[in-house]
């Protein structure tokens, strides 16, 4: 991308404000929650410049060559390469920031991306957030009710038979009375995992106990039986110490983890090796570590186009 900065010389790393405006519409575009005043507003700005809709297009090939949407019809030109890249994220960034902004201002504890927080709630209750996460508190003289309402929270309920505590998020509502339990709101497999004591977990109708030692998972799409199993729940919530423990788990599912606790994205380029499996344990505080470890156990190529953007591949 090219930008001139009054001398006359052009600059290749810098952004276009044609491309980042661009990189937007295409994010905005491909949210589901896009609106008729959106599409109004995009048709808008194509008839602005004819430039527009070429750098539309450029950036729409782009998006689709990393996944994110199905491919369609070929464009005539190609990606620019790692400034394109560079602007999509920003701008995506920016939009999943506002989408995600009315959750932060209604929220009364929150916790930033990579940052784990701790606090006691007026019961005296503990909860811990991990990265990215708010909560509303709901609490009465008949019962403590707690809105997850991004994110994921452990919580060590102080036992009160007379008000029951209350977790919903996630398409659940978590009933405890005095436990340790963690749920979370991201659409993770097993949104509820139990570390001590007992909860009932309502959803789509159902009731199910989950004991210590045991996570709910929801059944098959369009029915099906929610599922309690045995599970490792300490590994599960050892991020509240910094840590993420892994034992045979597909690299793709460790990148996406650890892109929890990084501001922008990690691309897995090679699908092939996002099947392989990692067993070990990484910092949390310091992913860029975790990202070299990952390069130097398993042969892999990490490239860092800038600091918001890095790139996992198997070596060329």
């Amino acid at each position: 991308m090219a930008i001139d900065d009054g001398t006359g010389a052009h600059h290749p790393d810098e952004e276009d404000p044609i491309d980042e405006a661009a990189a937007g519409w295409v994010v905005r575009l491909a949210s589901s929650d896009a609106t008729e005043a959106d599409r109004a507003a995009f048709d808008a700005w194509l008839a602005a410049d004819p430039v527009h809709a070429a750098a539309f297009a450029e950036m729409d090939a782009l998006w689709r060559q990393l996944g994110h949407l199905p491919d369609r019809a070929p464009v005539r030109r190609s990606p620019r390469g790692p400034a394109g890249l560079a602007a999509i994220l920003v701008l995506g960034g920016a939009l999943a920031f506002q989408a995600g902004l009315a959750d932060w201002l209604r929220s009364d504890l929150w916790s930033g991306i990579g940052d784990i927080a701790h606090a006691t709630l007026p019961d005296g209750s503990r909860v811990d957030l991990n990265t990215g996460t708010a909560l509303a508190l709901h609490f009465s003289g008949a019962e403590r009710r707690v809105s997850l309402l991004r994110g994921e929270a452990v919580f060590d309920v102080a036992r009160d038979p007379a008000r029951p505590f209350v977790v919903e998020g996630g398409g659940v509502s978590v009933r405890a009375v005095g436990t340790v339990f963690y749920v979370r709101a991201d659409g993770a497999a097993q949104p509820v995992g139990v570390a001590e004591g007992r909860v009932d977990v309502a959803t789509g109708g159902r009731h199910v106990a989950v004991s210590a030692g045991e996570a709910f998972r929801e059944g098959p799409a369009g029915g099906g039986e929610a599922v309690v199993a045995k599970a490792d729940v300490a590994r599960a919530i050892a991020w509240r110490d910094g840590r993420l423990t892994v034992s045979g788990e597909r690299l793709s599912d460790v990148l996406a983890e650890l892109g929890r606790y990084r501001r922008g994205r990690i691309v897995l380029l090679d699908a092939k090796a996002g099947e392989r499996r990692v067993t070990g344990a990484f910092d949390l505080r310091d992913t860029d570590d975790a990202l070299d470890a990952l390069a130097a156990g398993l042969s892999l190529r990490v490239t860092r186009l800038t600091p918001l953007l890095v790139l996992v591949g198997s070596p060329v």
